[in-house]
């Protein structure tokens, strides 16, 4: 009896170190943010699939460039903060803003309990990116385009940035508990659920970290649902709800990528 419990433990542990392997495998060799793509490159991905073609169709109407984001569960929280970083490069007076939001995000997760010492070198590495994606610095933007794609493609200062990014939802979701525990499946309270699927990295994300994220830093966000849900449009949702989106993403089951507008 022995002998085949540890045979399914021995298959089991197999089995989750080949699927650890094939994960690395994906994760090398793909970027952490690629280059801008043509969107028609999803059409051979999917080519033969007459669902997802005919949406990936309609998407062209309104979407003229994606950028893919390595899918590791960090997908959301990289897509947006690249994306928004990329819109404030050329909106200065928005930069100016979302600098002071940033600057004092700090001081406000303290002051919900967050110990000062944990926050501290990501904070400090997240104002630095900040500062280095500034538009009114005497480069070109074509010039400060390339240096956040160089950032964001170091693995240190992009991991940090995911990190301080997790954070702010978490305060958020703490700040405004008896509003977000209704989202909550399961038998989560509010302090699970931050300390299990927001904080950790590599944690997948869902409307309720893309709500909190958006609501804590006042910013839009527009995602196109390419699934096979029913009809040939792609099902498009504002976050929050009604509010002008400055970021773009499409989302395909368990992953997020950039979208450029046409």
């Amino acid at each position: 009896m022995d002998s085949v419990e540890n045979n399914d433990a021995n298959r089991d542990e197999l089995i989750i170190q080949q699927q650890r392997e094939i994960e690395k495998e994906i994760s090398d060799s793909t970027p952490l943010v690629s280059e801008q793509l043509p969107l028609n490159c999803l059409q051979a991905e999917y080519n033969g699939d007459e669902v997802f073609t005919d949406k990936i169709q309609e998407l062209f109407k309104k979407y003229k460039f994606i950028r893919r984001t390595r899918p590791d569960g960090n997908c959301f929280f990289r897509a947006f903060a690249y994306s928004y970083l990329e819109y404030l490069i050329t909106n200065n007076s928005d930069y100016q803003e979302f600098q002071k939001l940033a600057e004092a995000s700090k001081d406000k997760l303290v002051e919900l309990g967050f110990p000062s010492f944990t926050l501290e070198d990501f904070h400090e590495t997240f104002m630095d990116v900040i500062k280095r994606v500034c538009p009114s610095h005497s480069e070109t933007t074509e010039k400060v385009k390339n240096e956040l794609h160089a950032l964001f493609n170091d693995q240190g200062y992009s991991d940090y940035v995911v990190v301080y990014l997790r954070l702010i939802t978490s305060g958020k979701l703490q700040e405004d508990a008896d509003f977000y525990q209704h989202f909550i499946e399961g038998d989560f309270s509010i302090e699970e659920f931050r300390h299990q699927e927001v904080e950790p990295m590599y944690k997948e994300s869902d409307h309720i970290h893309i709500i909190a994220l958006c609501t804590a830093l006042g910013v839009g966000v527009r995602v196109e649902y390419l699934d096979r849900g029913e009809g040939e449009q792609v099902k498009a949702h504002d976050f929050p709800e009604g509010s002008d989106p400055k970021v773009y993403l499409i989302y395909r089951p368990g992953h997020y990528d950039i979208l450029y507008p046409n």
